[in-house]
Formats: C-alpha cells, structure tokens, sequence
C-alpha cells in the first residue's frame, strides 16, 4: 500500500525504469543448489553472458559441461544457461535434463531480449538469420577442423582419411544460408596422433573445443572486434560419409590409404538415437556436425566369388614371402598366414591384413580360409566394380 502519492510516483518511476532496462531475469544455482533470479540488462558487452546452447551430440556434450561448470562456479563468464536439442533420446538433452538446465525444442521461440550470445556445437540444423539476429553478440559456432579446411559434416573423419598430420579447432561466427563460412573468432592447431582413429580424435577435439569456447567467451568483445575472414586459399570440403566410401579397390589403393580408411569409418563402433535417426534418412535430412556417435561400425568391404565380403580387425601392412619371387600377384589377391592367424591381401602397393571376416556369418581368417578360401582355386578378392563387370559376364555366358 503507498503512503502518499510522491511515494507511489517515485516507485512507479522505478518499475518502469526496471521493466524497460531489464529484458529477463535469469538464473544462477548457488552453492546451495538452489536457483536464484538474475536482473539484467537486455544485452552486455562483457560477460557474465546470457548463453542459448545449440547441440545434439556427445561431441557437444563436451562443451556443454564445460559451459554448465562456469555458470555453477564463480568464474564470471556465464550468467545463464539454456539449451536448444532436437527430439529424440539425444546426448545433449539427456545431460540437460540430469542437469537441470531450461531445455527448448527446436525451432525455439520468445527469445526476443532473453540472451547475449547463441553457442552452436555439432547441431546439425542451418540457423536462419531471423535467429541469428536475436542474439547481440550473434551466435559462436564450434568446427573441429583448421577452416576453412575441411568445411562440411564430417572434418574430422576426412582429417583422417586424407592423412592431415595437423588439424585443430575452430571458433567462428554462425551466418545464414551456408554452413561453416563465418569469420573465425578462435582458432587453435592440434597435432594428429600417429594412427589414432575418428574417434579417438573426436574425442581430443571435442575437450580442445570445449576450453576454446570458455577462452573467447572470456574475452569475445575483443576478440569480435578482431576477427577475419576466413580465406580462400586452401578450401576442402568434408562431404557426410557414406557407405559407398567403404569398398576397397585394390588395384588403386596404396597399404597406407586402406589404413586411412579404416581408421576413418571402418573402426565405428558404437549408435545413439540421433545416430540411428540420421542413418536410416541419409540421403533425405541435410545433415551437418560431426558426430563421433553417428553410425556404427561401416566394415570395408569386397566381393568374392559375386558375395560381398566385410573385412574386420585391420591389423596393418604385412610382410608376405612368396613361394616364387618372380610373380607378381595380382591386386586382391589372398594369402593365408597360418603363423598370425591373418588374410593377407594384395593392394597397390604391397599387404595388408584382416584378422576376421563376415559373410553369412562372422568368421576368422582360419574358418574362412578352411570353409571356404581353399576349396575353390578362385584366392582373389575383387573390386565392387570389377565384381559386377565379372558377375555379368557370367550371367551373359549362360545365355
């Protein structure tokens, strides 16, 4: 109740002043686990920042903890914390849920004034510039790849199927209608460890970004006022890997490209729902970030004999000693190695072994070389290519 009406007038001035100044009361856990409410200003050019998270993935999830643990300590780099995912049983929701973080589905809506700056990781969904726009500080994306190297879905499989012996983790500014084309804000190298797979460098890349994302939001004023243009020079594209990469031709394919390869997709092991989502529409979703959990294992393959064969437990380049030194074999061709329990198999350049194979069944280089490979004089493994061409041949010769 007001006790005059200078008192009123004054207070009344003060909600106005409060209503107009303060676009959204956030917030901040304290020590003791409870949930305060923030008054802030519609925007800031410092933090503590208002944050909307963008993510889907466990590649995502990395910066999501990182993001989580400066809102619930006393860093002073994020004030609140809010979380965008798409449907499904998602890494990203799962963690924002035992979290307790504010979870919004996609598209979001009412987000007029509500935040300083958007935090896109491995989402998966082109951001439109009416979004974009909502968000002062704009929106902060992070690309495991040196861009503009390896722009596209899959950076971090290409790094390895290419060879890179350095890749790193990039932080730029979201724009509209294109992925992965803003002005970088962060960039940070990291060496490719010897032989490691996909995952493995996933996994790496994914904790690199995730503190790259807290060093420019500790200083994003200056570092937006410093950002560049990414240049031209040394455009690649990582297109969405699919299963017709895994077929091995083995008159082109040197020991060291077939390992690339297997590191790259043939070492997939495990599935997530947003994985299962993705594969089961590949070729009808338009599908961007990198997600170390997307497929599963995508076995290299060749035929035998008109059947598809799956290679499994790559073991490297062998050392095969021939009986006559004086032929060359031909590109596919399958040596049993009793000794190592292994299928050595001709490439471009040399061999290379597999430890198990998988037909009607999963079988190990013994069982398939004692049920199969040694009753038949036909030792060779062929290209998907030149097995059709053969398969047609035989089928025209019954004619």
């Amino acid at each position: 109740m007001w006790t005059n009406s200078r008192t009123a007038g004054a207070s009344l001035r003060i909600l106005n002043h409060l209503h107009h100044c303060c676009g959204h009361t956030g917030w901040r856990r304290g020590t003791d686990g409870r949930y305060r409410g923030l008054c802030r200003r519609m925007s800031s050019s410092g933090p503590p920042w208002r944050l909307l998270f963008f993510g889907s993935d466990h590649f995502a999830v990395e910066s999501l903890k990182r993001l989580t643990s400066s809102w619930t300590s006393s860093e002073g780099i994020v004030e609140s914390l809010e979380v965008v995912t798409l449907s499904g049983n998602v890494p990203v929701k799962k963690f924002a849920q035992q979290n307790q973080l504010p979870l919004h589905s996609w598209p979001p809506d009412n987000l007029d004034g509500r935040f300083d700056v958007g935090v896109v990781v491995s989402f998966g969904c082109l951001l439109h510039e009416t979004l974009i726009n909502k968000f002062p500080h704009g929106i902060l994306n992070v690309h495991p790849s040196l861009l503009p190297r390896w722009r596209g879905p899959a950076p971090i499989f290409h790094t390895i199927l290419h060879g890179d012996t350095v890749t790193g983790v990039t932080i730029m500014q979201i724009r509209p209608h294109r992925f992965d084309v803003g002005p970088i804000v962060n960039q940070e190298l990291h060496q490719v460890p010897e032989k490691c797979t996909a995952d493995e460098l996933g996994a790496a890349l994914a904790t690199k970004g995730a503190h790259l994302l807290i060093d420019t939001l500790t200083t994003l004023s200056e570092r937006l006022a410093h950002k560049r243009n990414q240049s031209r020079t040394g455009e690649t594209f990582a297109p969405k890997i699919s299963t017709s990469m895994c077929w091995i031709v083995w008159e082109e394919q040197t020991c060291d490209n077939i390992d690339c390869l297997y590191r790259a997709i043939g070492s997939r092991v495990m599935m997530t729902d947003i994985g299962w989502y993705f594969f089961k529409q590949w070729q009808t979703v338009e599908y961007h970030s990198y997600n170390p959990y997307l497929c599963c294992q995508i076995p290299l393959r060749t035929m035998w004999m008109g059947k598809t064969i799956k290679l499994l437990d790559f073991v490297g380049k062998c050392h095969i000693t021939l009986s006559d030194q004086r032929r060359r074999p031909a590109p596919g061709s399958v040596s049993y190695q009793k000794e190592s329990n292994t299928l050595a198999v001709c490439c471009k350049d040399g061999w290379v072994g597999f430890k198990t194979v998988l037909l009607k069944k999963r079988l190990t280089a013994a069982d398939f070389y004692n049920g199969y490979l040694h009753q038949t004089a036909e030792g060779l493994f062929v290209s998907k290519k030149r097995g059709t061409e053969a398969r047609q041949i035989r089928e025209n010769s019954t004619l």
